[in-house]
């Protein structure tokens, strides 16, 4: 070869590797505003080769594409991110290179990686940025800090009273899609209409509270869905997903709870590694890296597992119980697989799949409001169950089965804690044993039922019964109204036709209660009457309703004959005044329209200066 061919040979190969270097195409921009982050997501035609810095004054990052070339709009406006403003390009440090702007609302440290394309062909390479927002998420509000229970001035308030927290988590979302359909439906959008029905029968439950893992379409960390969990102190964690397979014909729904060996099912092996696509999405393995991943994969090995497992199991078992009724099932016990969304040693967790998204039948399904309720109503009613039958230590629902607490502090008798709870000392100390009245600081007790009024009792006292309309409050059940009203719980199951004991904060239920009343008695009153032109003593007798005699008598009358403008005295019997006792939900409209007499007789009768009553307060009830 000559040297003249040799360079041109050369020349051919820099200008072939040159036009392949130039090869690669920016695509896309999608941005996934989150509470805590946003990702920036960079579609490219082939794997990306970038630098980047960070910039101050205003705050910016700076990212620097290889070899690329734009082929998509910009300048991108961003709205709902709480860090990022505008994505934009630049002037091009050195030919070739693809320059991109991120304007921010403040500095923060971000985190870039490359992803390559899912093997389903949605997605193709792309380089990943997570901007976390820091100081600058002022969009996010603080959560309110529960208060705490002030100090008892007489008694303590009583304990037992905790909601039971449950995690609901949202499989995928963002960036991640989960599995597709065969017309489109990303299993995303699926999980998350579930999630937030199964979220809402929680939360219209007294004595039970939903957090989710995620609240609208954006990525979450598999390690940050169960801190979120721990943080919250939730007591179970549900996954909602929905199946996929690379064969249209499995079908049906499944639970799964951790087994930390591998899946023995080929559908269990398609999850896993389904699953692990979304791990990789955070940037990595669940159990690698970092303090948190190191104490995770530690406490795999810990046996902490095998109660979380163990109760994961029976929870999943409930729920698959109450799907079977509203769905077909692909197994009908739990399975176990090796998911990082229940390597929670601490927090028992399940996997529910909802159905296979990739059946063409059940993908219509899934995509029903009706089936998703249905779907929804099962996996709360199994968890439901659960807890009724096995209620965390403080909880509401463990109050239901063992009663109200109440921890004795100083200064504190029996008398005291009596008139508190509305019960009295005998049935204090038959519910706890006690033999005296002595108490102990820090003594734990039983608080029972309100104790029964005996029938010797109610006879001295006329009662009227009245209706009052309690609107259920979180932290209500139905022994607690019926000892806040003096009543049974069988007297409100029958009132409001109660088939069960559940009730939903905000409903309205009728509470009949005995309202104590003063027996009428009659009084004499004399008035003075003005004998007017045509009357006579008969016709003033009969508009009092007095005879002609005791007339005659009070005014000592020695004849019928009256004379216009005579004042005679009048002394007639009318009943005594009525003392009413101010029962829980009274006011006075009510009070005065149960009477039959106006709100403004009823305030003079008692010389009241505001319309704030109090329960047992005695008013007068003036004759109408």
């Amino acid at each position: 070869m000559s040297l003249r061919a040799f360079f041109h040979a050369v020349i051919v190969g820099v200008s072939l590797f040159s036009s392949l270097a130039m090869a690669n195409e920016l695509k896309g921009i999608r941005v996934w505003p989150a509470p805590e982050e946003t990702r920036v997501v960079l579609d490219l035609k082939d794997e990306a080769v970038f630098s980047y810095f960070t910039l101050t004054k205003p705050d910016r990052l700076v990212v620097d594409l290889k070899q690329t070339t734009l082929k998509t709009k910009l300048p991108l406006v961003v709205k709902d991110s709480a860090i990022l403003t505008k994505i934009r390009n630049s002037g091009a440090p050195e030919k070739g290179t693809y320059r991109l702007v991120l304007e921010m609302k403040a500095g923060m440290t971000p985190k870039l990686f490359k992803l390559a394309p899912t093997p389903d062909g949605t997605y193709s390479h792309r380089l990943v940025m997570d901007l976390p927002h820091g100081k600058a998420a002022t969009a996010k509000k603080p959560e309110p800090t529960p208060k705490q229970p002030a100090a008892n001035q007489q008694a303590s308030l009583p304990y037992g009273t905790d909601d039971i927290i449950v995690a609901i988590d949202p499989g995928h979302g963002g960036e991640d899609p989960g599995s597709i359909g065969p017309s489109r439906l990303y299993e995303k959008k699926v999980t998350l209409d579930i999630a937030k029905k199964v979220a809402a029968r929680i939360n219209a439950t007294p004595g039970m509270k939903a957090v989710m893992t995620r609240q609208g379409d954006y990525f979450v960390n598999l390690n940050r869905r169960t801190e979120i969990a721990r943080h919250k102190r939730a007591h179970l964690l549900v996954s909602i997903h929905a199946d996929g397979f690379h064969q249209p014909q499995p079908r049906g729904a499944s639970v799964w709870v951790l087994n930390t060996r591998r899946a023995n099912s080929e559908i269990g092996r398609w999850i896993e590694q389904h699953e692990k696509q979304s791990e990789l999405l955070g940037g990595g393995d669940v159990l690698s890296g970092g303090n948190d991943d190191q104490y995770l994969s530690m406490a795999v090995l810990d046996l902490q597992f095998s109660h979380s497992q163990k109760e994961g199991y029976d929870v999943a078992s409930r729920v698959l119980k109450e799907m079977s009724k509203v769905t077909t099932l692909h197994k009908s016990k739990p399975e176990h697989a090796s998911l990082a969304v229940l390597k929670s040693p601490d927090i028992p967790s399940l996997l529910v799949e909802t159905g296979f998204i990739t059946n063409p039948t059940e993908e219509r399904l899934l995509n029903s409001k009706s089936h998703q309720n249905k779907l929804a109503e099962a996996v709360y009613r199994g968890v439901l169950s659960y807890f009724n039958e096995k209620p965390p230590e403080g909880t509401l629902f463990a109050s239901r089965n063992q009663g109200i607490r109440h921890k004795v502090t100083s200064g504190q008798s029996l008398s005291v804690i009596a008139s508190r709870y509305d019960t009295s000392v005998a049935a204090i100390k038959q519910a706890n044993n006690l033999k005296s009245n002595t108490l102990k600081v820090g003594q734990t007790l039983v608080i029972p039922g309100k104790a029964p009024v005996p029938a010797s009792a109610t006879a001295a006292v006329a009662t009227t019964t009245k209706t009052v309309t309690h609107t259920v409050k979180r932290g209500d059940f139905l022994g607690k109204i019926a000892n806040q009203y003096g009543v049974t719980v069988a007297s409100i199951r029958r009132d409001n036709n109660l088939r069960s004991d559940e009730l939903a904060i905000g409903q309205k239920l009728k509470v009949s209660v005995s309202a104590p009343v003063t027996t009428p008695t009659t009084q004499n009153k004399t008035v003075t009457h003005t004998v007017k032109r045509g009357e006579f003593l008969g016709k003033i007798a009969g508009q009092y309703g007095v005879t002609v005699t005791s007339i005659r008598s009070a005014n000592q009358l020695r004849t019928d004959e009256l004379a216009v403008g005579q004042k005679l005295k009048i002394t007639m019997q009318v009943p005594a005044s009525v003392v009413h006792t101010v029962q829980r939900g009274e006011f006075l409209g009510k009070i005065a329209a149960d009477y039959g007499i106006t709100v403004g007789r009823l305030r003079e009768a008692n010389q009241l200066r505001t319309d704030k009553l109090a329960v047992g307060q005695k008013l007068t009830i003036p004759s109408s």
